[in-house]
């Protein structure tokens, strides 16, 4: 039996949600739904990074280097949250064994 499932948003004050679930459901799949969305974006913003730090790029003005740290980092953290949901998601190796 697993415990709650971290769900990929937060509470207004930036604490975390989660789901009692048995992955099943509609909240469930919005937040396999979200995840995804989430993962996409910080593929895309990743592309955008390497581009505008290659060598032979254009140079960004210092607002436009602080949105670019910024968003970086609501992606670095995004990707976190997915992580460590999914990793809490997966099973016990050691429980897994003792079933066999």
């Amino acid at each position: 039996m697993q415990g709650p499932r971290l769900l990929p948003w937060t509470t207004p004050d930036g604490h975390p949600c989660y789901l009692s679930t048995d992955g099943q459901g509609y909240l469930a799949g919005l937040a396999d739904s979200i995840e995804a969305v989430q993962l996409g974006m910080g593929e895309d913003l990743l592309a955008y990074a390497r581009d505008t730090t290659a060598p032979d790029a254009k140079t960004l003005s210092a607002t436009e280097y602080r949105w670019l740290a910024r968003r970086l980092t609501e992606a670095l953290s995004d990707a976190l949250r997915v992580a460590d949901s999914r990793g809490q998601r997966l099973p016990d190796p050691e429980e897994a064994t003792n079933d066999a």
